[in-house]
C-alpha cells in the first residue's frame, strides 16, 4: 500500500505534490502528510538507487523546499528575512584578501576583496595576500576586528529590523532536511573503507557521488540567517540524531552501514584498542600514574618499535611510550556522537577533508549557535584529528584545510576561552602534541653516548621534516595568544610540567659529531627541520606565553615556569649523564631549555621588578648551565676556522641558520644573555679561563715565541683566538637584555642591517628580528618601525640604470649615524656571511673619507655603551679579574714582538677590552684588593697585585717562568748569556697560569660537589704527542701594559717618538672616536690618563724615555715574514683593487675609441667640398682579425647588424594622447584607428578598384611587421664573421642566442646581432661631381630622369660581394613572417617583392624620423645616426630593385611630368591607380632606388620637386573635401575664369575663401600634409649626401626642409614666411597636368571609398604604450578574475598586452593554437614578435622578443619604491612614470635585446 501511495505522488507533477504535502503538514492534525512525506522521501533518497536518479532527487527536494512556490522564489522570500551581522564569506587557496592590522585584534584577522574596499582603510597599514589554506571574511565580527573597520554593509545592525520568519516559509525545510542529511551520512558511512584495504581513489569516488548533494546544502547555507538557523536546528538536535542514525529495523542497507559507523568509531581514540594490547601491562600501570609521582617527570618506557625489530641490538632505535598525564582521560577513548553535527565533522576527518565538506560546516559560522556547538564538536574531535593527519599521505592540503577550520574558531577569544574551561582544550593540546612526538622519539647520544637516559626527536622522521605539527602548533600559538587563555595555562602547574617535558624532547637534537678522518658520506638536512621545529614548537609559545607576563602582577607565573625550567634542566643533565664537561667534538644548536629558562629570566628583570637572585639556582647548576651555550659559541668559531669542513656544508648552513634574522632573537641572544648571566655571578677568573679552555686556544697565550698546540693546527690558532676575543667582547658590550629599552634595540638592529648594505623596506622588515619588537602599528611605549627607521636612514629614490638594471629604493644610513651609532660588535654578531662585516667596514671607510675625518683604512669605531640594569652590574667583574688581565698582557707583548698567529684584529678586541674595562669601573676595587691579596697563599700568582684594570694597567712585571720546546730561541739566547738572579718580581709563567686555572677549577668543583672522585674528571690530560721537550725559561719582560701599548704606537707609527711627552695634556678621547689603530691606542691611553692620576704620571715617564722601539727579536724561522697574514691580504687586495681600477680605465677609453669607430656613411667620401686626394677609398676595421683594409668584391666587409621585424609604426594614432588600458566593462580600444590598420585598408580599397601590379606600386607596407635594420657600427670580414660564426656553434657554453638562427654578439662591444650587412666596395672618385650645383633648366632634367630610369639594369658579375648581398636579402625576408610580406593578389610575384623592397628602406626612414621625435627640428646627426646602416642598406636594396625594370607605359615619371594623351582602359579589367591617390613618399624611394647609383643630387632635387607638385595636389584634394557645397561652389567658379592662368592663379583661387577659411587655417593645413613628405626626403638626403640638417623652432620646420631640398627659388623670402604654394615649380602648364590628374577620379564612379582614398591624411603621432592607471590595485581587481575568451575560465595567470590592450592568457594550454600559447601567439600578431606583457598576478613586465623572453621588472612600485613581484607582500603599488616612460622608450628604439641581458627561451610554452 505504502510504495503504491509513494508510486502515485511520484508520478504526479512535483509542485503540486509539494504544494499539497505542504497544505497537510500545516493542519493541526499532520500525522497522514507527515505519513505520506516520509513515505515519497524514502523512495526519493533512496540510497540503493542508480546514480543517474540523483539529479531528479535534488529536484524533488528543491519542490518540497519551495511547497509549491518556484524555488528560485522561495530562496527570495527566505532572503528577505536574512538577520546576520555578520559577512561570514568562505574562500579556499589562492583567493585574493585583505588584513588590515590597523583594524584586527586578532592577527589572523581577514577581509573579502568587497568588504575591504567598502571599508574605510585608507591611511591603514594593510595587505592584500593570497591565501594558502583558505580562509572566511572577519567583516562584522567584534570579537576579531575593530568595529571603524567594517564595511558600509555590516556597519549597520541588520539583523535589528529583519521581521521574523513566518512559520510555514521553512516548514517543509525542518521535515525534508533531516532526512536529506542523514540520506547523506549513510552513504559516507558505506563508502568508507579502511587505507589498508582500499585507495584512495575510491574515496575520491564517493565524494564525487555526493558533489551535487552538498553543494546543495552549501547553497542552502548563502540563504542567510534564517535558513542558517533551521539548519543548526536540524545538525544539533539530538532527538532527531537518535530516530535517524540507527535506521529502521527492517532497512538492511540502514543496518550495515551503521554497523561499519561503529567500527569505524571504535578507532577513533588516540590510543585504539589494538595499541593498547600491544603495550602490555607496563603500559597500562603508567597510564595509570599522575604527574603528581615523586620523579616529577614523564615516566618512560623504552621498547622495540616492533617484535621483528628487537633482535637489531642496542643501537636500534627505540620506541617510547609515554603515560597519560592528562585530566580528562576521554581524550584517549573512543568517539561518541550525539548528533548529526559531530558525525558529520567525524565523515569529513575520515575523508580527510573534502574542500567542499570543509566550506559548508564553515559557510554555517555566522550562526552564533552553530559556531559554538560545531566549536565544541572540533575540540571534541581534535585527537582524532591530529591522529588521522599523521597516518595521511596528502599531509600538506590536510593540514591546510584544518587550519582553514580551526583559525576561525580560535581567533575569537571568547570561544577559545569558553573551549578552554569547558572541554579541556590546553590539555587536549599537550596530550596530542606529546602523542604526536612519542612516535619519533629516540635515545639522545649527547655526552654519555652508552648511559644516556635523555630521549630526544628524531629530526630525520617525516613528521618533522615534512612539518605534519605544524597545524597543532599553529592552533596552540593562536590560543596562547588570548590573555584569559594564557593565563589559564600559566596557573595549571600540571599542564606546565607536561609542556616542559614536551620541550625537553627538543633539547639535544640533531646532534653534530666532528668528523676527523674522512669526509662524511652523505650530508643530511635535517637541520631545516631541527630549526623549524624548534622556532614554531618551542620559541613561539614562549614568546606567545612572554607577552602575558609583562606586568608585576604576573610575577607568580615568571616565577613557576622558572622553577620548572630549572627543574627539568637539572633532569635533563641527570639523563645525560653530565658532570662539569662536554664531551669533545659534539656540539647541538638546540637548548630549548635553557632558552626559555633565559627569556623568563629577562622579562622578569626588564617588565616585572623581580631580583634576579631570587631565580637563580646555586653556583654549579649556573656552572652546568653556562657550559653547552659557551660550547655552541666556541663552536661557531671553530666553523668559521674551518675545524668542522669535513662535516660537508650543512654544518656551515647551522651555523648561519643559528645568528639569521628569523632565529637569532630565540637562539643566538638568549643564549648570550644566558651566558652573560653566567658570567655575572660566577668567579670571573673561572669563566675567563673557562672561555679560552672552550676556543682551545690556552696553549697559544704563553709569552714564548714558540709553543705546542695539541689540538689545534697552526692555521686555526689565529681565527680562534680572535674568535674567543670577539666573544668576550660581544658578551661585555652587547645590552639586548640587559637594559636596553624595545626602542633602543629597534634602533641598533636597524642601524646594524643599514651599515652592511643599503636596504630596501622589505628586506628590512625581513632582517629585524620580529620578537619582541613589533613591526609596524603602534604598541604602547613602543616607536613605531617607520618613525625609527626615517630618524636613522635618508631614502634614495629608485633609479634606472644605463645598463638597464632597474635599482629600488633604498634606504642608506645618514651622516651621523654612521659618526655616532655604527656599531660593530652589533654588526659581527647580526652577520650571516662574514664578508657582510668586510662591506659594513668599507662603508664605514668611504663615508669618512667623503666626509673628511680620515683618510686612510680605519679601525672599527668603539661605541658607549647603555648603563647595565643593577642586576647584572657582576658582568664588569670579567673586564676586571686578573686572568683576563694577564691573557691582555701576554697579547700586547706577542703582537709587539711578532709572535706568529697575532692579527690586527686581535689587537683591536684586546684594546676594545682595555677600553671596556676602563669605561665601566669595578664596583668596589677596594675590597676586591683586599680579597686578593688575602687569597695569594691560595693561588701563588703574583703577576698583578689586584683586580682593578686602572691599577694594573701600569704595573710592570719584570720576569716570566715559560715552558718552551728546547729548540726554541730563548733556550739559545739564555746559553749566551748569564740567567738573571730570580727576583721576587719573577712570577709564574702562562704555562702556569693555565694549571692555575685547572686548579681553579678543580678546587670550585671540589667546594660544590665535595665528590672528589668528579672533581679529578674536571682536568682531562692531553693525549701526549711526539713533540721537543718542554723546558722552563725565565724571560726578562719589564714592562708595562701602558709600555706595551706606546710601544706598539710607536710600532704601528713606524716614528720613535711617536707620542711626545706633553700629548697627554691635549689629548682628549672623542677626538679619536674615528680612525686606525693609532688612534685607538691614544684614545685608550688618554682614558687611562684622565681615569687615573697615577697611570698619567706613568705614561709621562714612558713617553719621556723615547728609546727606539726594540728590534724584533729574530725568533724563528717563521718570523722572518714579519707582516702576518691580515697585513700580507690587505696588500694583496689593495694591489688587486689598483689593477683593477687601471683595468676598467683602459676598457673605457678602449670602448670609447671602439664606438667612435667611423660609420662608413659618415666617411669624408660624402662630405660636400672634399679635399682628399680622388682615389681615396673607405677603409674599414675588421673587429676579428684586427686588419684594416677597404670592401672589396672578393672579400668585403659588413657590418654588424640586428634585424628585426617591428610593428611600432603601425601602433601610432592620430592623437597625440595616448590610449587609456580599459579597467571597467564599459571601456573599449579600437583598433580601427591605428596607422597599421588605416594603410591595410587603404590598400584593400585600392586593391577592389584598380589594377593589382599598380597597387603595388602605389602605397608602402611595412607598418606591421617591418623590418628595421639597426647596426652597433662596428665592421668584420664577412669570411671571419663565418669562422667566428662556426667557433659559436662548436661552443658548449650555454648561450642566451641561437646560433642556428644566425644570432650572436659583435664580438668587439658584445651586442646582440644577427646579420651581416656587406658595406660597397669603391672610393670616392666622383664625389665632387655628383655635387656640384647644377644650371640646367627644369625640363632638362625631367628628362634626363627619364632616360636614366629607362637604362636598363646592368646584371651584376657574380662575386662574392654579390652572395653576400643576395643572403643579406634573404635574411631580411626571414627576420619577418610571411604574411607581412605578400599583400598582393599573387603572393611570391615580382611586384611583391619590388613593394617590399621599397618598404623596408620606408620604414627604416620612418623610425629614424620618430627616433628624432618625429620632426627635423632638432637637427644634427642624432644619436642613431652615428650607428645608422641605412646608406649600405639603400645600397643592398637598390642593387635588387634594378632588377625589376618597371613597364615604360606605366611608369608613374611620366605621368607625373607629362601630358599623356588619353588611354584606353577597354581591354584591360581594371584601371591604373589615380596619381592624386598614390602614396608620394612611396614614389620618391622607388625613383631613388631604381635609377643608377649613385644618384646626382641634381637629379634627386628634380625627383623631390616634381613629387612635391603631386603632394600638394593632393593636399588641396583632400583640403577641398573638408569645405562645405557653397565654399566648394565658390572656389569652383573662381577657379573656372582664370583657366589660362598658371599656378599663381590656383594659390590665388585658395584666398578667395578667406572670410571662412582663414588664410593661416589653410596655409597651416597645407603645410601639415606635406611636412612627412618633406621630411622624408629631407631625411634620405641627408643619408646619400651627407649634408647636415640645421635645427630649427617647430613652426619654421617647413621653409627650413623646403630650403634644404632646393624647393625655394633663391632666398628672396625671409624663412619663416615661405608659403607652401611658393615652393611649386612646374615643367608642363600646371592646370593641364592637374587637369589630367583630375581626369583620372573622374573617370572612376563615384564611391564613398574614393572619397576616403583622397581624405587620407599621411600625419600620425609618435607611438605610445597605453596610460596606465597610477593605482595598481584598479588593473588587478578588474582583471585577475576576468574570464579567458577562449575558454571562459579564470586564467591561472593572466597578462595584459600593453601595446593594445589585449588579455591574453599566459601559459595557458586552453588557448593554444598550432602548437603556440597565446602570449607568443600575441606578440607575432600585434608586434611582429615582439610583445610588452603585464603578468598580473605578479605586477612584472614580461618582454618577448622571438624565440627569447625575458623578466623586465616592474613598473608599478609601492610607497619605498621597491618592486612587489608576484604581489607577496599585498602592499599598494603606485605606478612609476620614469620606468614606464623607460620602458617605453626601449619599445620605440627597438633596444630590447641590448639593454636587457638576462634572456632565455621560451620554446612556444607562454
Amino acid at each position: 500500500m505504502q510504495c503504491t501511495m509513494a508510486a502515485s505522488l511520484l508520478r504526479r507533477d512535483k509542485r503540486a505534490t509539494a504544494a499539497r504535502l505542504k497544505a497537510d503538514l500545516g493542519h493541526t492534525d499532520n500525522s497522514s502528510g507527515v505519513r505520506q512525506l516520509r513515505e515519497l522521501l524514502d523512495r526519493v533518497l533512496d540510497p540503493e538507487a542508480p546514480a543517474a536518479e540523483a539529479a531528479e532527487a535534488l529536484d524533488w527536494c528543491r519542490c518540497l523546499l519551495a511547497g509549491g512556490d518556484g524555488y528560485e522564489d522561495f530562496c527570495r522570500a527566505v532572503r528577505a528575512y536574512d538577520n546576520a551581522t555578520l559577512c561570514g564569506l568562505v574562500w579556499t587557496a589562492n583567493f585574493v584578501a585583505y588584513r588590515c592590522r590597523t583594524c584586527g585584534i586578532s592577527p589572523c584577522m581577514s577581509l573579502c576583496a568587497e568588504c575591504f574596499q567598502h571599508g574605510d582603510h585608507a591611511g591603514h597599514d594593510f595587505n592584500m595576500f593570497r591565501s594558502q589554506a583558505g580562509g572566511a571574511c572577519d567583516c562584522g565580527d567584534r570579537n576579531v576586528m575593530r568595529e571603524s573597520g567594517f564595511c558600509r554593509r555590516h556597519r549597520l545592525k541588520t539583523g535589528e529590523n529583519v521581521p521574523s520568519v513566518p512559520r510555514d516559509l521553512l516548514l517543509m525545510s525542518e521535515m525534508v532536511l533531516p532526512r536529506f542529511i542523514i540520506s547523506i551520512i549513510q552513504y559516507l558511512r558505506d563508502g568508507y573503507t579502511e587505507p589498508e584495504s582500499a585507495s584512495d581513489r575510491d574515496l575520491q569516488k564517493v565524494l564525487q557521488h555526493l558533489e551535487p548533494q552538498i553543494s546543495f546544502l552549501e547553497d542552502l547555507t548563502k540563504m542567510g540567517g534564517a535558513m542558517r538557523t533551521v539548519l543548526t536546528k536540524i545538525l544539533t538536535n539530538q532527538q532527531t540524531f537518535k530516530e535517524l542514525s540507527m535506521g529502521q529495523e527492517e532497512n538492511a542497507y540502514a543496518k550495515r552501514n551503521y554497523e561499519k559507523y561503529l567500527s569505524a568509531l571504535k578507532n577513533s581514540g588516540l590510543t585504539s584498542a589494538e595499541e593498547k594490547g600491544s603495550v602490555g601491562t607496563g603500559a597500562k600501570t603508567l597510564i595509570s600514574q599522575a604527574v603528581s609521582s615523586n620523579t616529577r617527570r614523564l615516566p618512560i618506557v623504552l621498547s622495540p618499535q616492533d617484535d621483528q625489530d628487537g633482535g637489531q641490538g642496542v643501537g636500534q632505535r627505540k620506541r617510547v611510550k609515554l603515560s597519560s598525564t592528562t585530566k580528562d582521560p576521554s581524550i584517549m577513548d573512543s568517539l561518541k556522537h550525539k548528533c548529526f553535527l559531530e558525525e558529520l565533522l567525524f565523515w569529513t576527518i575520515k575523508y580527510e577533508f573534502p574542500q567542499k565538506m570543509v566550506t559548508f560546516l564553515l559557510n554555517m559560522l555566522p550562526d552564533q549557535d552553530y559556531k559554538i556547538t560545531f566549536t565544541k564538536t572540533f575540540v571534541q574531535h581534535y585527537a582524532f584529528i591530529m591522529k588521522t593527519l599523521m597516518k595521511t599521505r596528502e599531509s600538506d592540503t590536510m593540514s591546510n584545510r584544518i587550519v582553514h577550520i580551526s583559525v576561525q574558531l580560535f581567533s575569537n577569544e571568547e570561544l577559545a576561552r569558553h573551549v578552554t574551561e569547558e572541554c579541556h582544550l590546553l590539555d587536549i593540546m599537550v596530550t596530542v602534541l606529546l602523542y604526536m612526538m612519542e612516535s619519533c622519539l629516540v635515545r639522545s647520544e649527547l655526552q654519555d653516548e652508552e648511559n644516556s637516559r635523555h630521549v630526544v626527536v628524531n629530526c630525520g622522521e617525516a613528521l618533522l621534516k615534512n612539518n605534519t605539527y605544524w597545524p597543532l602548533v599553529s592552533d596552540f600559538i593562536n590560543i596562547l595568544s588570548h590573555q584569559s587563555v594564557a593565563k589559564r595555562f600559566l596557573e595549571d602547574h600540571a599542564l606546565l610540567l607536561l609542556w616542559m617535558n614536551f620541550v625537553s624532547f627538543f633539547q639535544g637534537m640533531n646532534l653534530n659529531k666532528r668528523e676527523l678522518n674522512e669526509h662524511v658520506e652523505f650530508e643530511s638536512q635535517t637541520y631545516y627541520a631541527a630549526f623549524a621545529a624548534e622556532l614554531e614548537a618551542c620559541a613561539q609559545p614562549m614568546w606567545g606565553l612572554l607577552t602575558h607576563c609583562k606586568v608585576k602582577e604576573t610575577q607568580e607565573y615568571t616565577k613557576t615556569v622558572v622553577r620548572y625550567c630549572l627543574e627539568t634542566l637539572q633532569m635533563w643533565f641527570d639523563a645525560i649523564g653530565f658532570v662539569d664537561e662536554p664531551a669533545p667534538n659534539q656540539v647541538t644548536f638546540h637548548l630549548p631549555l635553557h632558552r626559555y629558562y633565559a627569556m623568563f629570566l629577562s622579562k622578569a628583570v626588564k617588565c616585572q621588578a623581580l631580583d634576579l637572585d631570587s631565580l637563580l639556582p646555586d653556583q654549579e647548576m649556573l656552572m652546568k648551565i653556562m657550559v653547552h651555550p659557551l660550547q655552541i659559541q666556541a663552536c661557531l668559531s671553530e666553523i668559521h676556522s674551518n675545524m668542522w669542513v669535513r662535516n660537508g656544508l650543512q654544518i656551515k648552513g647551522q651555523a648561519m641558520t643559528y645568528v639569521q634574522s628569523h632565529f637569532c632573537n630565540s637562539m643566538i641572544d638568549p643564549d648570550i644573555f644566558l651566558l652573560q648571566v653566567c658570567a655575572s655571578r660566577l668567579d670571573p677568573d673561572y669563566f675567563i679561563s673557562s672561555v679560552f679552555e672552550r676556543f682551545k686556544v690556552v696553549d697559544l697565550l704563553t709569552m714564548a715565541s714558540q709553543h705546542q698546540n695539541s689540538v689545534l693546527e697552526a692555521e686555526q690558532e689565529r681565527p680562534m683566538l680572535e674568535g674567543a676575543l670577539t666573544f668576550l667582547v660581544v658578551l661585555c658590550s652587547l645590552r639586548v637584555h640587559l637594559g636596553m629599552t624595545d626602542d633602543e634595540i629597534l634602533r641598533a638592529e636597524m642601524v646594524s642591517q643599514l651599515c652592511m648594505n643599503d636596504r630596501t623596506h622589505s628586506s628590512l622588515l625581513d632582517l629585524i628580528p620580529e620578537n619582541p619588537n613589533p613591526k609596524s602599528g603602534i604598541v604602547p611605549g613602543s616607536c613605531s618601525f617607520e618613525e625609527m627607521l626615517s630618524a636613522v636612514a635618508d631614502f634614495k629614490a629608485p633609479v634606472f640604470e644605463p645598463g638597464g638594471s632597474m635599482q629600488q629604493g633604498m634606504y642608506t644610513p645618514k651622516a651621523e649615524v654612521w659618526e655616532k651609532e655604527f656599531d660593530p660588535i652589533m654588526v659581527i654578531l647580526r652577520t650571516v656571511y662574514r664578508r657582510d662585516v668586510q662591506s659594513a667596514m668599507d662603508r664605514y671607510s668611504a663615508f669618512l673619507k667623503q666626509s673628511g675625518i680620515h683618510a686612510g683604512n680605519p679601525w672599527p669605531p668603539y661605541k658607549e655603551r647603555t648603563a647595565l640594569h643593577p642586576c647584572y652590574r657582576g658582568l664588569v667583574r670579567l673586564l676586571h679579574c686578573k686572568t683576563l688581565h694577564i691573557v691582555i698582557f701576554t697579547l700586547l707583548y706577542k703582537i709587539w714582538m711578532d709572535h706568529q698567529n697575532m692579527s690586527e684584529h686581535v689587537l683591536c678586541m684586546v684594546l676594545y677590552l682595555v677600553e671596556l674595562g676602563l669605561d665601566n669601573h669595578a664596583q668596589d676595587d677596594k675590597d676586591d684588593e683586599v680579597r686578593v691579596l688575602s687569597g695569594l697563599e691560595h693561588c701563588h700568582d703574583s703577576w698583578f697585585p689586584g683586580t682593578s684594570l686602572l691599577s694594573n694597567l701600569h704595573h710592570v712585571i719584570n720576569f716570566v717562568r715559560v715552558r718552551v720546546p728546547e729548540t726554541a730561541p730563548e733556550v739559545e739566547r739564555k746559553r749566551e748569556r748569564e740567567t738573571p738572579p730570580s727576583t721576587s718580581a719573577a712570577a709564574s709563567g702562562p704555562g702556569q697560569l693555565f694549571s692555575l686555572v685547572a686548579e681553579r677549577r678543580r678546587k670550585f668543583q671540589e667546594m660544590i660537589n665535595r665528590h672528589s672522585g668528579e672533581a679529578s674528571r674536571a682536568v682531562r690530560p692531553k693525549p701526549a704527542a711526539a713533540h721537543p721537550q718542554l723546558v722552563t725559561e725565565i724571560l726578562e719582560i719589564r714592562e708595562s701594559m701602558l709600555s706595551l701599548l706606546v710601544k706598539l704606537h710607536q710600532k704601528l707609527s713606524a716614528r720613535h717618538n711617536s707620542l711626545e711627552p706633553g700629548w697627554l695634556d691635549e689629548a682628549d678621547p672623542a677626538r679619536h672616536a674615528h680612525g686606525d689603530g693609532l688612534a685607538a691606542i691614544e684614545r685608550v691611553l688618554a682614558k687611562a690618563a684622565a681615569r687615573s692620576r697615577h697611570s698619567k704620571k706613568c705614561l709621562q715617564e714612558v713617553c719621556g724615555r723615547v728609546c727606539p722601539p726594540v728590534p724584533p727579536k729574530k725568533n724563528s724561522v717563521g718570523d722572518k715574514k714579519s707582516l702576518d697574514k691580515e697585513e700580507r691580504r690587505q696588500r694583496a687586495r689593495e694591489r688587486q683593487q689598483k689593477l683593477l681600477a687601471e683595468f676598467a680605465s683602459r676598457q673605457k677609453s678602449f670602448m670609447e675609441t671602439a664606438m667612435d669607430v667611423e660609420s662608413p656613411e659618415v666617411d669624408a667620401a660624402m662630405d660636400v667640398g672634399t679635399a682628399e686626394p680622388l682615389d681615396s677609398e673607405v677603409l674599414y676595421d675588421c673587429v676579428i682579425c684586427g686588419q684594416s683594409g677597404p670592401s672589396t668584391e672578393d672579400r668585403p666587409t659588413g657590418l654588424v647588424v640586428l634585424l628585426q621585424a617591428s610593428s611600432v609604426l603601425g601602433h601610432r594614432y592620430r592623437s597625440d594622447e595616448a590610449k587609456r588600458l580599459p579597467t571597467s566593462d564599459e571601456e573599449r580600444i579600437f583598433p580601427e584607428d591605428t596607422c597599421g590598420a588605416a594603410n591595410d585598408v587603404r590598400l584593400a580599397l585600392m586593391q577592389r578598384c584598380f589594377r593589382d601590379s599598380s597597387c603595388l606600386q602605389s602605397i608602402s607596407i611595412g607598418w606591421d611587421g617591418g623590418v628595421y635594420v639597426q647596426t652597433c657600427g662596428h665592421t668584420l670580414h664577412i669570411d671571419c664573421h663565418k669562422s667566428y660564426m662556426e667557433s659559436l656553434r662548436n661552443d658548449q657554453v650555454l648561450q642566451g642566442f641561437s646560433v642556428d638562427k644566425g644570432e650572436f654578439t659583435c664580438p668587439l662591444c658584445r651586442q646582440f646581432a644577427n646579420s651581416v650587412l656587406p658595406c660597397k666596395p669603391g672610393g670616392t672618385a666622383q664625389a665632387g661631381t655628383w655635387h656640384a650645383p647644377g644650371t640646367k633648366s627644369t625640363a632638362t632634367l625631367v628628362k634626363e630622369v627619364e632616360d636614366l630610369q629607362e637604362q636598363a639594369a646592368i646584371f651584376p658579375t657574380e662575386s662574392n660581394l654579390t652572395k653576400e648581398m643576395e643572403s643579406v636579402i634573404k635574411d631580411i625576408k626571414n627576420a619577418t613572417q610571411k604574411k607581412y610580406m605578400d599583400y598582393g593578389k599573387n603572393p611570391g610575384s615580382p611586384d611583391n617583392d619590388f613593394l617590399f623592397m621599397y618598404s623596408v628602406a620606408r620604414t627604416n626612414l620612418e623610425l629614424e624620423l620618430v627616433h628624432r621625435g618625429g620632426s627635423l627640428c632638432s637637427g644634427g646627426a642624432s644619436a642613431t645616426a652615428k650607428r645608422s646602416c641605412l646608406n649600405q642598406l639603400f645600397h643592398v636594396l637598390a642593387m635588387h630593385m634594378r632588377l625589376y625594370s618597371i613597364d615604360s607605359a606605366y611608369n608613374p615619371w611620366t605621368r607625373v611630368t607629362q601630358i599623356m594623351q588619353s588611354r584606353d582602359y577597354e581591354d584591360e579589367e581594371r584601371p591604373e591607380v589615380p596619381m592624386l591617390f598614390r602614396d608620394v613618399p612611396s614614389l620618391l624611394i622607388i625613383f631613388v632606388l631604381t635609377m643608377p647609383q649613385p644618384l646626382r643630387k641634381e637629379h634627386f632635387t628634380c625627383v623631390v620637386k616634381v613629387l612635391y607638385t603631386l603632394q600638394y595636389t593632393q593636399a588641396l584634394a583632400a583640403l577641398s573635401l573638408r569645405f562645405s557645397p557653397e565654399e566648394r561652389l565658390a572656389w569652383s567658379n573662381t577657379g573656372a575664369t582664370k583657366k589660362v592662368q598658371p599656378i599663381r592663379a590656383l594659390s590665388m583661387s585658395v584666398t578667395v575663401i578667406d572670410d571662412v577659411w582663414s588664410p593661416q587655417s589653410i596655409e597651416f593645413t597645407l603645410q601639415q600634409y606635406c611636412l612627412p613628405f618633406l621630411r622624408l626626403s629631407c631625411l634620405l638626403q641627408h643619408h646619400l649626401y651627407g649634408d647636415d640638417l640645421p635645427g630649427c623652432r617647430l613652426d619654421e620646420e617647413f621653409s627650413l626642409l623646403a630650403g634644404c631640398l632646393g624647393l625655394l627659388p633663391g632666398s628672396s623670402l625671409p624663412a619663416v614666411t615661405a608659403s607652401s604654394a611658393a615652393c611649386l615649380e612646374w615643367n608642363v602648364n600646371a592646370l593641364d597636368l592637374l587637369t589630367q590628374w583630375c581626369a583620372e577620379l573622374l573617370d572612376l564612379a563615384d564611391t564613398p571609398a574614393l572619397q576616403t582614398l583622397l581624405m587620407h591624411d599621411p600625419c600620425w603621432s609618435a607611438p605610445r604604450l597605453l596610460q596606465l592607471p597610477d593605482n595598481y590595485n584598479t588593473i588587478f581587481q578588474h582583471y585577475h578574475r576576468k574570464a579567458c575568451s577562449a575558454c571562459s575560465k579564470t586564467p591561472k595567470d593572466p597578462a595584459l598586452c600593453l601595446v593594445c590592450g589585449a588579455f591574453v592568457c599566459l601559459k595557458g594550454l586552453c588557448c593554444k593554437q598550432q602548437g603556440l600559447c597565446e602570449c607568443v601567439l600575441h606578440s607575432q600578431h600585434c608586434g611582429a614578435a615582439t610583445g610588452i606583457f603585464l603578468l598580473i598576478n605578479a605586477s612584472v613586465i614580461i618582454i618577448i622578443r622571438g624565440h627569447r623572453f625575458c623578466l623586465w621588472g616592474s613598473v608599478y612600485l609601492d610607497a619605498h619604491g621597491e618592486e612587489d613581484r608576484d604581489l607577496r607582500r599585498g602592499k599598494p603599488l603606485f605606478l612609476c612614470e620614469e620606468r614606464y616612460r623607460v620602458l617605453e622608450q626601449q619599445w620605440v628604439s627597438h633596444t630590447f635585446d641590448h639593454i636587457n641581458k638576462r634572456w632565455g627561451p621560451h620554446y612556444n610554452g607562454l
